[in-house]
């Protein structure tokens, strides 16, 4: 059975515990990339990422983009929200769909 991941900053993660899903807080880039793959090639369906550290590790992100699984959804922390995560969904409906259904079509 898969499994729901939450990485990130402590700070910003460690609520999602209540919930049932399994956080891995790291402090530095490193870790983050480090424990990204991890997880990526472990039993993780989804992953989410705080938006600061996808920022950090974005390369290391754009490896899983065009694999069915893991699906990686950046989420904002606690220190702010960057919008990269709601660009990061609209680009993918879009791409499914052929139209911004948020924004309507230009």
């Amino acid at each position: 059975m898969y499994k729901i991941a939450v990485l990130g900053d402590y700070a910003s993660i460690y609520g999602f515990a209540t919930l049932g899903l399994d956080i891995y807080p790291v402090s530095s880039s490193q870790e983050g990339e480090k424990t990204l793959r991890k997880l990526a090639e472990g039993e993780y369906a989804v992953i989410y990422i705080t938006e600061a550290l996808a920022a950090d590790i974005e390369k290391e992100i754009e490896r899983y983009k065009e694999r069915l699984l893991p699906a990686i959804i950046l989420i904002p922390g606690v220190y702010g929200n960057t919008g990269a995560g709601v660009r990061g969904v609209s680009k993918c409906v879009e791409q499914a769909v052929g139209s911004d259904i948020l924004f309507g079509e230009e």
